[in-house]
C-alpha cells in the first residue's frame, strides 16, 4: 500500500522538476540571445556590398536626433569610401509629424554628398516594417548583400529581420552613438528579449502583435 506522503506529493515533486527544468530553459536561452546580440555590437565589416541600409530613429521637425545623425555619419563615411553604390534609408513618422524619419534621413545624406539618385527611400514604425517597406525596390535594384547601420546593440536583430527578407547583412554599427554607458545595457537586454520571442514566432509575428498593442494604447479613452 502506498504511502499517503507518496500520494500526495509525488506529483508536486514531478511538478515542481519540469517548471525547475523549464525555467532553466527560458534562461539559458535567453542568455544565448543576449550573447548573441553583445557580440554582434561589437562587430563591423570590412567588405563592400550592394547597398547600405540605414534603420531610422527619431528626428526633432527636419533634424535627425543625435543617435540618427550618428548613423547617417556612418553611411556618409562608408558612402565617401566607395563601400556600397547605394544607401536605403528608413523609418516613418509619428501622426503629428511633417517628415518622416527615411525622408529627414535622404535630405541629410544628400547634403552631405550623397546624390539623391543613389538613395532609396522607405518608411516603417519598428524593425520588420523597415525592411519590409523598401525591400521590393532594393530587390528590384538587384541589392542582395547590404552593410546594416544602426546601434550596435540593435545589429543583430536587424540583420536577422534583414535576412529573413531575403538579403545577406555585414554588422556596420555607428561608432558615435550619443547611447552609451548603462543605456546601452538596458538596450541589449531588451533586444535579447525580442530576439528571443521574434525567434520563437517569427519576426513579422512579433510586429504585428506590437503594432497593434501599440495602436490600441494610442486610442482615445472612451470615458
Amino acid at each position: 500500500m502506498l504511502k499517503i506522503s507518496t500520494i500526495l506529493f509525488g506529483p508536486a515533486k514531478l511538478v515542481i522538476k519540469i517548471v525547475t527544468w523549464f525555467l532553466t530553459a527560458v534562461v539559458v536561452y535567453y542568455a544565448i540571445c543576449f550573447a548573441q546580440v553583445y557580440l554582434t555590437s561589437r562587430e563591423s565589416t570590412t567588405q563592400n556590398t550592394t547597398a547600405i541600409v540605414v534603420f531610422g530613429t527619431t528626428e526633432d521637425n527636419g533634424v535627425p536626433s543625435p543617435t540618427l545623425a550618428a548613423r547617417l555619419n556612418q553611411a556618409v563615411i562608408l558612402w565617401a569610401n566607395h563601400r556600397a553604390p547605394l544607401v536605403v534609408v528608413t523609418g516613418g513618422k509619428q501622426p503629428a509629424d511633417v517628415y518622416s524619419e527615411a525622408q529627414v534621413s535622404a535630405t541629410y545624406l544628400e547634403q552631405h554628398g550623397v546624390p539623391r539618385s543613389k538613395i532609396i527611400v522607405g518608411s516603417g514604425s519598428d524593425t520588420w516594417q523597415n525592411v519590409a517597406s523598401v525591400e521590393a525596390a532594393m530587390k528590384a535594384a538587384g541589392i542582395t548583400t547590404v552593410m546594416c547601420v544602426t546601434d550596435g546593440f540593435h545589429e543583430y536583430r536587424a540583420m536577422a529581420i534583414l535576412s529573413n527578407q531575403g538579403f545577406t547583412p555585414l554588422p556596420s554599427p555607428s561608432t558615435t552613438s550619443p547611447i552609451t554607458g548603462g543605456a546601452v545595457w538596458n538596450q541589449m537586454f531588451v533586444e535579447a528579449g525580442e530576439v528571443a520571442v521574434g525567434r520563437i514566432i517569427g519576426y513579422h509575428t512579433l510586429s504585428q502583435i506590437t503594432a497593434g498593442a501599440a495602436t490600441v494604447t494610442s486610442l482615445p479613452s472612451k470615458g
